[in-house]
């Protein structure tokens, strides 16, 4: 396993180590371990974790959205996929209410035929993505 000091965590993350050094404090990463010489050392999955930082904000979630994800990928064991699966769910459903939010004012403005219209492709869609998280868990985790 490959340990990373921060000035090569920040090159090979191409991010400054500024904000290493802040995704730290936050506690969105954490050093692996800490050298002889008392310097910190990340390891790969640091790299793993600041891409999907990187992803999410680019996404419009805040670091406290993000830090909660964080955690409960990181509560997931390697053994249970469907955690794993649940959690990408939440994100992509807290994604889609960004997106509502954002079309609300649009929304507003349909005539009631548009409206029954627009409704009527998204229910399907939604029940569909309803009776997938369901059956993961009904599922529970693999054995």
């Amino acid at each position: 396993m490959k340990l990373y000091r921060i000035g090569e965590l920040a090159k090979t993350a191409r991010i400054s180590e500024r904000t290493i050094d802040y995704y730290t404090k936050l506690g969105l990463i954490q050093p692996e371990s800490r050298g002889s010489n008392n310097y910190r050392l990340y390891n790969d999955e640091t790299l793993g974790i600041l891409e999907r930082i990187n992803q999410l904000k680019q996404e419009k979630y805040t670091l406290e959205e993000i830090k909660s994800m964080i955690a409960k990928w990181s509560a997931a064991t390697s053994d249970i996929d469907v955690s794993g699966k649940l959690a990408e769910l939440e994100s992509h459903m807290q994604q889609l209410q960004r997106e509502v939010k954002a079309l609300e004012p649009a929304l507003s403005k349909l005539k009631p035929g548009q409206a029954r219209r627009a409704l009527a492709h998204l229910i399907p869609q939604g029940a569909a993505c309803i009776e997938a998280i369901r059956i993961l868990l009904a599922q529970g985790p693999p054995m």
